[in-house]
């Protein structure tokens, strides 16, 4: 009996490759000081890659910045790129944790993606980073 191949196989090949505008950062002058920062915006959208249908969420972003902070308008940027890209709710988690980390380098970051409803079910996705 052969295996019936997915619907949506292939359709996220190329995600981690994705170009996107970059998240700029500013120079931390509290580096010595352990706190935390809370980003939220009820304003995401992104597109479902099986239907073309817009998918919107609330993100929350919660870090402890080292040596670097986020500069927020290069991130709404960032986030608003987003927009008219399919792809899945658990891979644009993913994504904007690592681009994230890699562009402030932060001792923690958890990220909280809480999808409206699609098909009757809410989809929240959760990643935490932690610099060892």
């Amino acid at each position: 009996m052969k295996k019936k191949k997915s619907s949506y196989q292939g359709l996220q090949q190329n995600i981690r490759k994705l170009q996107l505008p970059k998240i700029e950062v500013w120079e931390n002058k509290y580096k010595d000081k352990d706190y935390t920062v809370h980003l939220q915006t009820g304003e995401f959208t992104c597109i479902c890659p099986k239907t073309d249908l817009p998918d919107f969420a609330n993100l929350y972003i919660d870090y402890k910045p080292d040596k670097m902070c986020v500069e927020l308008k290069s991130f709404k940027m960032y986030i608003t790129a987003f927009r008219n890209v399919g792809i899945f709710h658990e891979h644009v988690t993913n994504r904007i944790l690592d681009d994230f980390v890699a562009a402030s380098k932060p001792r923690w970051a958890k990220i909280r993606a809480e999808f409206n409803l699609r098909g009757g079910i809410k989809t929240t996705v959760e990643r935490e980073y932690k610099r060892i």
